[in-house]
């Protein structure tokens, strides 16, 4: 590799490198409880199919980690099931997340960091830890397959990664066997800038593995590590996945960047809207490269989004998902705020249906088709 390579914070999706492993990848996406929710529906649907215990890796940002990192803790109670149970998923893994998102935990978070000691971030994963997680770290993640919660270091540019055999940085090195919580885990992943970001982490220098990072393995980068969203980085928890396996599911609830008329002029407003510019192109990059993988045969699997219209996949028995109504589901705001219940099962419903539509287009055209998981709302 070159020294231009090795000096580029930004880690390319290769396209060049050894050939993948086989082996099956979950990516879920950033959204806030949006997102959350909807991955519930995807991974109901994985479940049902029998896919979910063949996964290899689940990768996710933002949201998408949030869901991810309540499987990863029922994962134990879920597996095996062969025929898989709809009363064991709902107890130990739906019902939970489904808690959490009856919450309001940003705005709450935000006042409590600002009024009462502590930092904003602190606040957040106080509820967490309330809501989801108690006292869990990430050694109470299984071991097969691998979790890995993405977030952003802002010192460096590049991703931080958190997961049961260690977390790294590939500039400032790795720590193995972490027992950073799973609450700060994932509110480093979901400290959604501005108000939420960024996390700070106090750690041990000593802890990281000699020789481990490229560059930057010195203090402060290793004694005091600044954290950020996942989605800054890569908002489709993409490529922790790619670098490794050939068959790449990915499940996209991200937000969309609405068009302005008449956009700001001063400065501070303007620029917020070139950043979200920037970040929309990259995000869009990012999915074409992936579609065209999968279109030349460099990789296998599915990618389905929240504004995915379903009619595209030509399936007769595709569940009933109307677009102009999937696409208000879409325009579900990007917070951490209390979602109805209605149009949680909702969410649910429609990750659940298209998952369901991608997976029998593009993967396993043998699968019988699903049905909604909560048939009395539709989506």
């Amino acid at each position: 590799m070159s020294d231009a390579a090795h000096s580029d914070p930004v880690e390319y999706l290769p396209t060049d490198r050894r050939s993948p492993d086989p082996g099956i990848a979950l990516c879920l996406s950033g959204g806030g409880y949006r997102a959350m929710v909807f991955h519930v529906g995807v991974i109901w649907r994985l479940y049902e199919a029998g896919l979910l215990g063949k996964l290899d890796r689940i990768s996710s940002v933002s949201g998408g980690s949030i869901t991810s990192a309540m499987l990863g803790l029922a994962w134990d109670r879920l597996q095996p099931a062969s025929p898989p149970e709809r009363d064991r998923l709902e107890q130990h893994f739906v019902k939970k997340v489904r808690k959490l998102a009856g919450e309001t935990i940003d705005a709450w978070g935000i006042v409590g960091g600002i009024l009462l000691p502590g930092t904003i971030s602190d606040k957040i994963q106080a509820s967490y830890r309330k809501h989801l997680f108690g006292d869990a770290t990430l050694q109470a993640l299984p071991d097969a397959p691998r979790f890995v919660i993405n977030a952003t270091n802002v010192q460096s540019g590049a991703l931080w990664r958190f997961s049961k055999p260690y977390m790294r940085d590939w500039r400032v090195g790795e720590v193995k066997n972490p027992t950073v919580s799973l609450a700060e885990a994932v509110t480093a992943s979901s400290a959604f800038p501005p108000v939420l970001s960024p996390m700070v982490m106090e750690l041990d220098s000593s802890a990281f593995t000699p020789g481990s990072g490229e560059d930057l393995q010195r203090e402060p980068y290793t004694s005091r590590v600044v954290l950020s969203d996942g989605g800054v980085y890569d908002n489709l928890g993409l490529e922790t996945a790619w670098k490794r396996y050939d068959t790449i599911l990915v499940s996209d609830a991200g937000g969309k960047l609405k068009p302005e008329e008449e956009p700001k002029e001063d400065w501070a407003r303007h620029a917020y809207r070139v950043l979200d510019v920037i970040d929309n192109q990259v995000r869009s990059l990012r999915k074409r490269q992936l579609i065209q993988s999968y279109i030349d045969g460099s990789r296998k699997g599915a990618y389905w989004g929240i504004r995915t219209d379903i009619g595209d996949y030509q399936l007769n028995d595709a569940l009933p998902c109307p677009h102009n109504r999937t696409l208000e589901l879409a325009r579900t705001p990007t917070r951490l705020k209390r979602l109805h219940g209605t149009l949680q099962e909702q969410l649910i419903n429609w990750g659940y249906a298209v998952c369901d539509a991608a997976l029998r287009k593009h993967v396993d055209s043998a699968l019988p088709a699903g049905t909604f998981p909560y048939p009395a709302v539709g989506v």
